[in-house]
Formats: structure tokens, sequence, C-alpha cells
């Protein structure tokens, strides 16, 4: 299942199979590639059409334009839809694919979007790449797994960093705190994502996919998120939220 990539209009995000990549780019550049509510249907299509087609060994997250990877779920639909779960869903998926993942982060990535490139198993940058998480600036206390990603991945200190302060990270911290893979020059971004498609091609699946699961286990510790869910539950009814949302959408 093929798709021809169109980059010269927006349009919701669109999949190329060639050989063992799957390659998903995130396709309005004109919004900073952001991801609206009609995306989930489409990006679970895609992630259905990589798993089953039995040449895919490795599915990539891209963004089109130089100046963002994603700018996350769009902000006019967070109260409306974030307590449905679809986002949130959908994110849990792609961490929990069998299939290696690489996210090619050609330059910003923010808000949501950083928790996607966090369920990618390995997440390439450039060096004008940079991020933030605004959630503490919305009034929006965070969805409990994309809270674990984090802390799982970055550690507590840069979790809290990122969180609590809402501040902008610049490639150079990206790679230093492990948000980053690999930071690249913008020219070598996709010889290095090739490179590692290839890698993964001459793998054996099955294998790979039960080391990912069990890496997986290994690093996650058991802990009790119902209080963290009730947080976020509660940050989405607040009338903080409502009135931030009101005064950043005009």
């Amino acid at each position: 299942m093929t798709e021809t990539i169109d980059l010269t209009n927006d349009t919701p995000p669109l999949l190329q199979i060639e050989g063992a990549c799957a390659r998903i780019t995130l396709n309005r550049p004109s919004q900073h590639n952001r991801i609206d509510p009609g995306d989930i249907a489409v990006l679970q299509g895609h992630l259905d059409a990589a798993q089953a087609d039995p040449a895919v060994r490795v599915v990539v997250f891209a963004g089109n334009g130089p100046k963002t990877f994603s700018s996350g779920y769009t902000l006019q639909a967070i109260q409306a839809t974030m307590t449905g779960r679809q986002f949130e869903a959908l994110l849990d998926r792609i961490e929990a694919l069998p299939l290696p993942t690489v996210a090619a982060i050609q330059g910003g990535v923010y808000g949501g979007a950083t928790d996607l490139a966090l369920c990618c198993d390995l997440r390439i940058g450039v060096t004008h790449s940079r991020m933030f998480m605004p959630a503490a600036k919305f009034g929006l206390h965070y969805y409990p797994g994309g809270m674990r990603r984090y802390v799982e991945r970055l550690g507590l200190t840069a979790a809290t960093r990122l969180f609590l302060t809402a501040d902008t990270l610049q490639s150079d911290e990206m790679l230093r705190i492990g948000f980053l893979s690999q930071c690249v020059a913008p020219e070598a971004l996709e010889a290095t994502v090739q490179h590692l498609v290839s890698l993964f091609a001459a793998n054996e699946p099955q294998a790979m996919a039960a080391m990912k699961r069990s890496l997986a286990e290994i690093a996650r510790a058991p802990a009790d998120t119902a209080p963290v869910e009730q947080r976020y539950l509660d940050s989405l009814r607040s009338e903080a939220l409502a009135a931030r949302l009101k005064t950043l959408l005009g």
C-alpha cells in the first residue's frame, strides 16, 4: 500500500512504503504539521498498513518542510477531544508497535509531538532542532502516558524541567538529555535515517520485536497512575485551561 506523497498542499498524514521502510509524513507545513482530530484514524490506518506488509521492517515518522517536525495536537481540540483519549491511544500504540520506529526530526518539535517522538525507539534531529512542552502555559496537566514516557526516557530531572518551566531546549541540550539519539547536519538527516533502515532490514524481525518488548518491560517500573489520571481529568475541566485556551485562540 503506497501513497504518492504530495508535498505541495496541506493534507492529512501521508504513507509511503518502499521496501523495508514505511514512512509516515505529517503534511501540514503551513500549520507546523499539527495533528488534527481527523488525523488519528488516518494514522491508525497507516500503522495497520505498515504492520500488514510483511516486507516492512521499520516505521519512520517525518514532517514536511524544513522548520517543524510537528507542533502536536491542535489546541482547538484539547478540551473537546482529549477526554476521548484518541490521541493518547494512538501514541500508546506507536510506543508498543513491534516494528522499530524512528522519528526524523528535521526542525522544531512541540507539545504532543514531543511525546510522539518519545514513542519512537530512535529520534534523529538536526542542528537547528528545538523542543518545548507548553502544557503548564495552557493550564493543562498532561496525560499520564505522556508523563511516564518523559520520565522513563529522559529521567525525572529533565522531565521536571520541561514540564514545569515550559522552557525551550536547543538541539545540543536535546541530545545531552537523551531526547535525541543522534544530532546531525540537516543535509545528513535522510542518509542517517536510511542507514538505520538498512540496519533494521538486515535483522531478524521476530527477534527485534521480542527484544523491543523486553527492553520496555525492563525499563518500566510499576506505579499507581490513578492519582495522575485524576489530576489530568481535573485539569481538562478547569476554568484556568478554558480561559487560557480562549486567550490563545482569540
